[in-house]
């Protein structure tokens, strides 16, 4: 048996779902980050400045790295490509990588150093932040897989920057 929406209700999911999408792409990635300097800031004291170390080297890497590969990969947004209105306002400017998913993934990458668990969820929020912002057409899934990848190196990079310092820091006390 097959049901048929009434032809009254199609606008209305549609206006639900573009406000939707709206929100995730352009004010989710706000809440990942509150999470994470939430969790950093409740954390105990030795963990909290782990965190904050790990987190400034991680995001310093991650748009060190992406602005390198935006210059050197361009990749016209879809609006642009497609000639069509983007959900979002934006400027018809390189879209690779995407800085929301990757500040989204890099906070998550940096909590799931610390809190597995917690670390997963917001890296799916972080996905989510990826998903909308390739619906409201300001990006391609190229420069969403880019992000992801950026974060995890940036993050893991930092880590083993952090953990060789801090050995040869305790050596040298």
């Amino acid at each position: 048996m097959v049901y048929y929406l009434p032809d009254e209700l199609v606008p209305v999911i549609i206006a639900f779902m573009t406000v939707l999408i709206t929100i995730t792409a352009q004010y989710l990635i706000f809440v990942v980050v509150l999470i994470a300097i939430i969790v950093a800031l409740l954390s105990e004291k030795k963990v909290r400045w782990s965190i904050i170390k790990l987190a400034l080297l991680s995001f310093g890497l991650a748009f060190l790295i992406a602005y390198i590969a935006g210059l050197l990969y361009y990749n016209d947004r879809p609006f642009v490509v497609e000639h069509i209105e983007p959900l979002i306002s934006h400027q018809p400017d390189n879209g690779f990588p995407s800085d929301h998913t990757l500040a989204a993934m890099t906070a998550a990458a940096v909590i799931f150093v610390y809190r597995r668990k917690l670390g997963i969820l917001l890296g799916v929020l972080g996905l989510l932040v990826g998903i909308a912002r390739i619906m409201a057409h300001l990006h391609y899934p190229v420069d969403i897989v880019a992000s992801v990848f950026i974060a995890v190196i940036a993050t893991f990079c930092a880590w083993l920057i952090l953990k060789k310092f801090d050995r040869r820091f305790k050596r040298s006390a």
